[in-house]
């Protein structure tokens, strides 16, 4: 790495030649096909488990009128994204936004945001992925108790072994993997929503059948204070959606391509979450047993197809939902650390690339044991805690949507700012919904970062978080700024646009003293 290095206010960057970017190459192969399937199979498992907690929560009056409100936010944050990723086509994606609009603290703390979003994502997946395997084995092969072999802890481990290895095994297999898997997760919904429609047990009564508290109505059991503790849960229904620009370098052609995919992916998930919304509680022990439920869809087949080992296999089908998501975040969280990797707010060595499969290996694997190890401590802590495996699952969701929120009111504050401070960069999508659109969306992601609060079974894990947050500001205080690099992300920052460009320029080709900002 080239020594010359340049102070610009509180960091210190220095210059990269393309040696150091040879070392840490990606290899162009996705189109619009494989970022819509990318973007949806992210979000996918959303459908399968998670959101049924917010019935518990504030019950369907409450989450429904949370999801309303969540459903808001993201198409603002989604508009903004499709307008900010073609004109920032750089890997770093939620930081390259903040990074050009706030300037590098602003950038690392959007960065670190959805970093822990896409680390802790992975290990809620995996808590559902490991329950779901265990109640299959013993549903199919009538096993008792809970031995290692099937125990939930031992599935986390197989899961991440398997599904992080195929990441590294290329782009190439990434992206034809995610749009087999996210054909068939959408497939298997479909079934079920045939099954429940022409089952003939339908009751929408169900929908109402958890009891009110004193003075409250069915269909705002909790009353209207129910609706905030339920926001989180309506946010697991399309958190992931706005991974899509960290597959910018990736992208064959993402000026083009993200934001069709960005856009038709919210609306896929938008359609296929309201379904499951509708008819999920709908049939069996309905939202009241739903409410608290580990494994929602399994207990809706069962609800459809009796306690069978039919039911079993098609839950074990349905395990595709949740591998789509796992699969997928995994690739999120990889290319969201090589970013910050290859720009220094991170450790450089986690930026280096496979030098055959072009692949973030060592960052893939790093994220992979972070999250593992965070999947079997709040595993074992919420089995010691006494809790159920909802619970344990809801507790993991909660941390997860901290850093998301964080990053959503970050992005579309970063919006509004590069709107007023680099009118003139090429924009080929314009968002029809603007500054005010961003903004409405900003706000509600800010009241939906104070709703983690509002149900203290779950705050101590939000609290957790947010310790570790300050933790890696603390970091970028006293280490990271001061090991900044000319990436492109930064380029296209400090020369207000005029580089940065790696789909046209390449890697390595700006020089410190071209910095104006």
């Amino acid at each position: 790495m080239a020594q010359d290095r340049r102070k610009v206010g509180s960091v210190a960057y220095q210059e990269a030649g393309v040696g150091y970017f040879a070392k840490r190459s990606l290899k162009r192969h996705a189109a619009f096909w494989s970022l819509w399937s990318l973007g949806v199979a992210a979000v996918i498992s959303g459908d399968f488990y998670g959101w049924n907690l917010g019935l518990g929560a504030g019950g369907f009056g409450g989450l429904l009128i949370a999801n309303i409100v969540i459903v808001v936010m993201y198409y603002g944050l989604c508009f903004s994204i499709a307008e900010m990723s073609p004109a920032l086509p750089h890997t770093g994606g939620a930081y390259s936004f903040a990074r050009s609009a706030m300037g590098p603290w602003g950038g690392f703390i959007t960065g670190l945001a959805e970093n822990m979003e896409y680390v802790i994502t992975p290990a809620v997946v995996v808590g559902a992925m490991g329950l779901l395997m265990q109640a299959i084995v013993q549903s199919l092969f009538s096993v008792k108790g809970d031995p290692w072999w099937n125990s939930p802890v031992t599935w986390f481990i197989v899961f991440y072994i398997v599904f992080v290895a195929i990441n590294i095994r290329g782009i190439v297999a990434t992206m034809r993997f995610t749009v087999v898997i996210n054909a068939l997760a959408l497939g298997i919904l479909a079934i079920f929503f045939l099954s429940v429609i022409f089952s003939g047990k339908l009751d929408f009564n169900l929908l109402f059948n958890i009891p009110p508290d004193a003075g409250q109505t069915s269909f705002l059991p909790h009353g209207i204070a129910g609706i905030f503790p339920a926001i989180p849960f309506a946010i697991w229904f399309y958190l992931a959606i706005e991974e899509l620009p960290l597959a910018a370098e990736e992208s064959h052609d993402p000026k083009k391509d993200i934001p069709r995919a960005t856009l038709w992916g919210i609306t896929t998930l938008v359609i296929t979450g309201a379904l499951i919304f509708l008819l999920n509680p709908a049939v069996g022990g309905g939202a009241k047993a739903l409410g608290t439920s580990g494994t929602p869809l399994f207990d809706g087949f069962k609800a459809v197809f009796g306690d069978t080992a039919g039911a079993a296999v098609l839950a074990l089908i349905g395990l595709v939902g949740l591998i789509a998501s796992f699969f997928t975040i995994i690739y999120a969280y990889g290319r969201n650390t090589y970013s910050l990797s290859r720009a220094g707010y991170f450790p450089h060595f986690l930026s280096l690339t496979h030098p055959k499969l072009k692949t973030p290996h060592i960052a893939l694997i790093a994220g992979g044991v972070v999250g593992l190890a965070l999947a079997i401590l709040v595993y074992q802590l919420g089995l010691a805690g006494g809790l159920v495996a909802g619970q344990i699952v809801g507790a993991l969701l909660y941390m997860a949507v901290f850093g998301a929120v964080i990053s959503y009111a970050m992005q579309c504050l970063s919006f509004i700012l590069l709107r007023r401070r680099l009118p003139n960069i090429n924009r080929p999508y314009r968002s029809p919904i603007g500054q005010w659109g961003a903004g409405i969306a900003g706000v509600i992601a800010v009241i939906s970062l104070i709703s983690l609060y509002a149900n203290e079974a779950y705050r101590p894990g939000v609290v957790g978080t947010l310790v570790y947050f300050v933790i890696g500001i603390i970091y970028f205080a006293l280490v990271g700024r001061n090991r900044l690099v000319l990436s492109p992300e930064e380029e296209f920052a400090l020369t207000l646009g005029e580089h940065g460009h790696p789909e046209t320029e390449g890697y390595g080709t700006t020089h410190v003293a071209e910095i104006k900002a």
